[in-house]
């Protein structure tokens, strides 16, 4: 079966190099017993993944049985996963086989595996390493003949440095990972799946499928989709049904595209192969930042400029004021930094109606521009603001833990 085959056959649509090459992967490792582990971002759509493997290999003919580890309350996953035995609990009135015992040479499918608890961890590595697992309530050994696939959208690395995943069950289960690359990165792919959900809708209401103009499709190819091909499908439904023009220009799409942080960033196609790594994205967010602040920054000191030049200084005094206050305004109240100039000209009124007549002149000293400067500076007042907390002021700066730390280590930051 060839890759356009697999596409047509399991509704799956694009033809980026990312998908293509899970789609590949999937296919080759298929044949084998080796465990799989798909992980990606919410909605990109890994459900597909586990019934190309099954359907690809020699248990297609057995059972194929999928289990959402996130969907199952904790005091129950155990038994559901292994079955239990009658009396092993309150409400257990007769033996139940579990999903383990139920898909004995077949393929199981464990979707939001970084959902497990971690006593569940321990007995699921059990079955991988030997086959063997116990109900609950029960102490007799029985085997099972499984194929485990499972699925995460959760960074497993991080899980397990935090505690709350296994290690050994990590790398047990990630003997191949297939890696679903995100809406964001599958720009070819993006209007091709619109066409077609647009086309299913509209089969389904019947009504004509809705088409967009060019600066609709430049929003659409722009947009960053936190929520991949479950938010696409999601979006093209609501403009199906609610929009009486069949053709929706650039405004009308703006109106179903919701506004997530980062969203209007450039997007880094293959962040992995970048210097860095992922310091490099988030380095890459607080430096957005810092232009940002530095251009607001500079807009308003044309500001202050401008009145100087025009409304004279007691009015220029006034507008500082005003500036000085907007731009150092925080939840707790006005304050005012220790590296605002201090040499910008003050007078009054009695001042300035004795000496109106004479020319004042001031020495100006340029702002500094330095990135670090203001990365520093940025640093220091998230740091106030939260009296020290570095966790609160990482999530202020929109940056890791991590790269907090070694930004106030590098710039030698006390506090």
């Amino acid at each position: 079966m060839d890759l356009q085959q697999i596409k047509q056959r399991f509704g799956i649509i694009g033809n980026s190099f990312g998908l293509n090459r899970a789609i590949d992967v999937a296919v080759q490792v298929a044949p084998t017993d080796l465990s799989v582990l798909i992980t990606g971002e919410s909605g990109t759509g890994k459900e597909s993944f586990p019934q190309i493997i099954h359907q690809n290999s020699a248990r297609k003919h057995g059972p194929y049985v999928a289990v959402n580890c996130g969907a199952i309350p904790e005091g129950t996953i155990d038994s559901e996963l292994f079955g239990h035995e009658k009396g092993a609990f309150t409400g257990a009135l007769s033996d139940r086989k579990g999903y383990f015992e139920e898909a004995n040479k077949g393929t199981i499918f464990l979707d939001e595996i970084g959902e497990l608890p971690l006593a569940t961890q321990v007995r699921l590595l059990r079955v991988l390493e030997t086959g063997e697992f116990m109900k609950v309530g029960s102490s007799k050994v029985l085997k099972t003949d499984v194929r485990v696939v499972a699925a995460t959208n959760v960074e497993m690395e991080k899980a397990i440095k935090e505690g709350k995943f296994r290690e050994d069950l990590y790398y047990r289960l990630n003997s191949v990972p297939i890696k679903i690359p995100p809406l964001r990165d599958r720009a070819e792919d993006i209007y091709l799946l619109f066409r077609k959900f647009s086309s299913d809708f509209a089969n389904r209401y019947r009504m004509p499928a809705i088409k967009l103009t060019d600066d609709a499709k430049k929003l659409l190819l722009g947009y960053r989709w936190p929520g991949n091909i479950r938010q696409l499908k999601n979006i093209t439904e609501q403009i199906s049904v609610i929009e009486q023009e069949r053709e929706i220009d650039g405004e009308s799409m703006t109106r179903y595209l919701p506004y997530h942080s980062g969203d209007n960033l450039p997007a880094l196609i293959d962040q992995k192969n970048m210097p860095g790594g992922a310091d490099f994205n988030t380095e890459r967010e607080i430096l957005y930042k810092v232009l940002f602040d530095m251009k607001r920054d500079m807009n308003d000191l044309k500001t202050l400029v401008h009145g100087l030049l025009e409304d004279g200084p007691v009015v220029a005094q006034a507008e500082h004021a005003n500036i000085v206050q907007k731009l150092y305004q925080t939840e707790e109240g006005s304050f005012v930094p220790d590296n605002i100039p201090n040499n910008v000209p003050t007078y009054n009124n009695q001042q300035n109606e004795q000496h109106s007549g004479i020319e004042d002149t001031e020495e100006f000293v340029e702002e500094s521009l330095s990135l670090a400067e203001k990365e520093i500076e940025l640093i220091k007042k998230a740091l106030d603001k939260y009296n020290g907390k570095r966790k609160q002021a990482a999530r202020e700066l929109g940056i890791s833990e991590r790269t907090l730390y070694r930004k106030i280590k590098e710039y030698k930051i006390e506090g």
